[in-house]
């Protein structure tokens, strides 16, 4: 069976000419480097002292789920014959801190909406979200529940909806 390897950097960028000698005196900013693509900048979530305009870890997270479901997806809707046009997931994970601080995800939830070629094909794109999710990299290496609310509708359903 292949096995596959990733790796990226992690640059810390936060550190404001002390170190992390207090605990509010240093930034939780950050670089996650992948060789031969852009730079994410990073921080902490606002509530743990992060920049509310950097990509958190756990936003990544949550979109790391909601991307290997839609690639995945696709992929099934093209080898059965449902032609997808349009895709969009506004995914939302839930995390609870337990009393040290620390914390864990209980549950992420995939909304995608999704936009088919033809009526006929609703059904069988709805029915292949339960088929993505059990080939889904990530959803398989979580353990905590990755629910799937989909909504399949043709260009006409679409336009009546805006």
């Amino acid at each position: 069976m292949p096995v596959h390897h990733y790796h990226t950097t992690t640059i810390w960028t936060g550190n404001l000419g002390k170190g992390t000698s207090e605990y509010k005196g240093y930034d939780r900013a950050h670089t996650v480097r992948l060789i031969g693509k852009p730079d994410i900048l990073g921080s902490s979530d606002a509530a743990f002292r992060g920049d509310k305009t950097k990509h958190t870890p756990e936003e990544l997270f949550v979109s790391s789920l909601s991307t290997c479901h839609m690639l995945w997806y696709l992929h099934l809707c093209s080898v059965n014959g449902v032609v997808v046009i349009d895709y969009v997931d506004h995914a939302g994970g839930v995390m609870e801190e337990d009393a040290k601080g620390s914390g864990r995800f209980t549950e992420v939830t995939l909304n995608p909406r999704v936009t088919v070629k033809e009526d006929g094909m609703i059904g069988k794109a709805n029915e292949l979200h339960h088929e993505a999710h059990k080939l889904c990299f990530i959803a398989n290496s979580v353990n905590f529940p990755v629910l799937h609310k989909p909504t399949a509708v043709t260009p006409l359903a679409e336009k009546i909806s805006r």
